[in-house]
């Protein structure tokens, strides 16, 4: 009787793991452990994979991506685990197993849950999914004064944490459009730097400019509003060097509103990697749409409002393992969209955060009687976020911060319609074009 040879292959860059008061060895003990507070406990960013005999646990923070690949051998079965499908695929073709390989059979861990694998050969069981962040819903007041300071203090708390590991010399720069998210996400970092006494001129806040975007403008009246105009530095790139067969093979999704989006990531982080050869670390306000539920429902025809306040964690996570749309290729949501902000400042040497994203934050947002705050008016949702923020940015900062209309990032850093005639296409043709990368 031949004797099955299990074998696990981790690519996930142990170096790219952002773990706080943890080794990177003792965080992927908690996760061994398969204990859901455990793994809870682990502070930081992270994409780990652990192993014990037949049996593989991995898990991840929102921020990161993470996949696998179930390849068959002979004498046993391969688990392959990375951050990205051509790295899975790569290494397949390195062992002459791409023969198996279709990107669409590859898995993402998805986001906030310990996935569990039995490596007993054919056939493979279905993984086990468990859950190791559960915030409470709806559990605060409904003082925004109350509200925002809690939210912001979450947000500080986190930016603190990071900003306390970045050496000393090493400057910090924002990716910056003058919005709530970006914005608060600069002030605090300001402050912070000061009440740490760190030079704040290590800081500036980048802002992407193809000359005729609206960003620039709303960038610059958000710093001047404050004082704080010498921190802005625009970014100048082309709209004819805008490329979304470049976007699709980095981000490797096709979703049409993420390769936007990833494209001027791509702009930005291309630019300021031009102009500072040694620049390394740079924050972000990902998420914040995502936790304050801030888009346009109108837009997406399988929403309501409803939906959207009733759902824990919706644009976190889409509509949730187990759900029938969910995406075992991608999971949903923020958790499968987050490689819009991942990948660009990892493809140019970054060294990204969006504290946005930390759970701690998001669960002070789910903690908002977001029902009771809006009685389920679109209108008063949409308000929400801005008076929540800026709120929380006097308490905690003592600034009083502008707040403009939402817009999204690609429709910031240049016209509507110069957009739509530099990304014209949809969907599906995005779709075909990352499939005809392993054709």
């Amino acid at each position: 009787m031949d004797q099955y040879v299990e074998r696990v292959v981790d690519l996930t860059e142990p170096e790219a793991n952002q773990i706080f008061d943890l080794t990177v060895e003792e965080a992927r003990a908690h996760v061994l452990t398969g204990d859901p507070g455990a793994v809870r406990s682990i502070q930081g960013s992270f994409a780990l994979v652990a192993r014990s005999g037949k049996t593989v646990r991995m898990a991840r923070s929102l921020d990161r991506p993470m996949r696998y690949f179930l390849a068959k051998r002979r004498e046993g079965p391969v688990l392959i685990v990375a951050p990205r499908i051509d790295a899975i695929y790569n290494w397949l073709k390195g062992e002459e197993l791409d023969r198996q390989f279709h990107p669409s059979y590859t898995r993402m861990v998805p986001a906030h849950y310990i996935v569990e694998l039995q490596l007993i050969g054919c056939p493979d069981p279905d993984p086990a999914y468990t859950r190791f962040f559960t915030p409470a819903l709806g559990s605060l007041p409904t003082d925004l004064e109350e509200i925002g300071k809690a939210y912001i203090g979450a947000l500080a708390d986190e930016i603190s944490a990071w900003l306390r590991r970045v050496p000393d010399r090493e400057p910090v720069g924002v990716c910056f459009s003058g919005g709530i998210d970006s914005g608060s996400v600069f002030l605090t970092t300001y402050y912070l730097m000061q009440r740490l006494a760190m030079n704040p001129s290590r800081l500036k806040a980048f802002v992407l400019d193809f000359g005729h975007g609206p960003d620039v403008g709303q960038a610059r009246a958000f710093l001047d509003g404050l004082g704080l105009g010498l921190f802005l530095e625009p970014i100048e790139a082309d709209p004819a060097a805008l490329n979304t067969d470049e976007t699709i093979r980095i981000v490797e999704d096709y979703k049409s509103l993420d390769v936007e989006s990833a494209t001027m990531a791509l702009a930005l982080c291309r630019g300021i990697r031009q102009r500072y050869a040694d620049w390394k670390y740079l924050l972000d306000g990902d998420g914040g749409d995502e936790n304050l539920k801030d888009y346009p429902i109108e837009e997406n025809p399988e929403l309501t409002i409803r939906s959207v306040v009733n759902n824990p964690m919706l644009y976190q996570e889409g509509w949730g393992v187990g759900k029938i749309k969910h995406s075992l290729t991608y999971s949903g949501g923020l958790s499968r969209s987050y490689t819009r902000t991942y990948a660009p400042a990892h493809c140019f040497g970054f060294s990204g955060f969006s504290p946005y994203t930390r759970p701690n934050v998001i669960a002070v947002a789910e903690a908002i009687p977001f029902i009771k705050l809006t009685d389920y008016s679109v209108d008063k949702l949409y308000a929400l976020k801005g008076d929540v923020v800026s709120r929380g940015i006097a308490a905690v900062t003592g600034l009083k911060m502008p707040v403009f209309p939402k817009r999204r990032f690609q429709h910031g850093a240049m016209a509507k319609d110069t957009l739509e005639n530099r990304l014209p296409w949809r969907e599906a043709q995005y779709r075909s074009k990352f499939l005809s990368l392993y054709q």
